[in-house]
């Protein structure tokens, strides 16, 4: 009873923001990402009656904390679906920078979710899969699927879950992923994110914005869907910055790639900026324009990386395992 899964991490383009149901996750609303890769977590698991407790490794460390209950929850998900009381072994890396702004949490929990269930004897779709993942990590249930996923909302699994959105933009979009490193909290974010006197304008509008982003993507048109996807980031960080706590994510590094893109834009250079919770910024263009665009964000000061869309969910072979 042992796998390995590998997943990419997301970049929200209509992103949700707080949660009807903090231990099933369950989101106020939709929500719409793209996979970014080759960034990607890696996890193996086993089941293993030998072992006398759950033991679980990401990166090198011992989890504890809020950490360890969020797999928690995924793991016990995993085991009344499949019957399974066995203790697990749990081991993840990522290749990328975790807990900047780029989605770690839902590649890992992706590829928790794909290992567990594999490792379990589970038979599952992409989409029952996700509905797993989603109790680590909504937006990990679209990691799951891939591509430009789409996470619906609901009360149940049935409901709740994500499905592919096919789009002639994956083959030429390109990311140019801008690091700019500062902690962040986007647990604390989402909760307190229906006391900001900002949400219900946010609600009111994000049905709009996600009918016209899946429109977007199915006709393949660039411009309309990134820009959705800078505007959705501005109304997060606005419906952010007026909660309780004030989160101020963005950094001086982040503003000047702001500015930067929109000069790039006004020179004739099809970019869009956008982010998630954190200070890093995605910076979307198509595959003739990034190298120039790289060049112009590298002069930001920040490191850059440049990435492409990500497929779903994956199982490995054994040769990959890490342990």
């Amino acid at each position: 009873m042992k796998a390995t899964a590998r997943a990419h991490p997301i970049q929200g383009l209509v992103k949700y923001h707080g949660m009807v149901d903090d231990e099933l996750r369950l989101p106020y609303h939709d929500s719409i990402s793209v996979c970014t890769a080759p960034s990607n977590t890696t996890t193996t698991v086993a089941f293993d009656d030998s072992l006398e407790e759950d033991r679980y490794v990401v990166d090198d460390e011992t989890v504890e904390g809020r950490g360890r209950e969020r797999i928690e929850s995924v793991v016990s998900r995993v085991r009344e679906l499949a019957d399974v009381e066995a203790p697990v072994r749990f081991e993840s890396e990522s290749n990328f920078p975790t807990n900047v702004g780029f989605g770690s949490s839902s590649s890992g929990f992706a590829a928790a979710a794909m290992a567990l269930t594999t490792a379990a004897g589970l038979d599952l779709t992409l989409p029952e899969v996700s509905t797993v993942a989603r109790r680590g990590s909504a937006s990990s249930a679209r990691a799951v699927t891939g591509g430009f996923s789409d996470l619906h909302t609901g009360r149940n699994d049935i409901d709740c879950r994500s499905e592919r959105i096919e789009s002639d933009l994956e083959d030429d979009l390109r990311i140019v992923a801008a690091l700019v490193p500062a902690y962040k909290e986007t647990e604390e974010a989402h909760r307190e994110a229906a006391d900001s006197h900002m949400f219900e304008a946010r609600l009111a509008h994000i049905h709009g914005q996600l009918a016209e982003m899946r429109d977007a993507l199915r006709a393949g048109d660039f411009d309309r869907t990134f820009e959705l996807a800078e505007h959705d980031s501005l109304s997060l960080a606005a419906t952010t910055m007026t909660g309780p706590a004030g989160w101020v994510y963005w950094q001086p590094e982040t503003l000047e790639i702001f500015a930067t893109v929109r000069e790039l834009r006004e020179s004739g250079v099809p970019v869009y900026f956008s982010t998630d919770t954190g200070a890093s910024v995605y910076v979307n263009t198509t595959a003739e324009h990034v190298e120039r665009v790289e060049e112009r964000i590298a002069d930001c000061g920040v490191d850059t990386r440049v990435w492409e869309v990500g497929g779903p969910a994956r199982v490995l072979d054994e040769s990959e395992a890490l342990f």
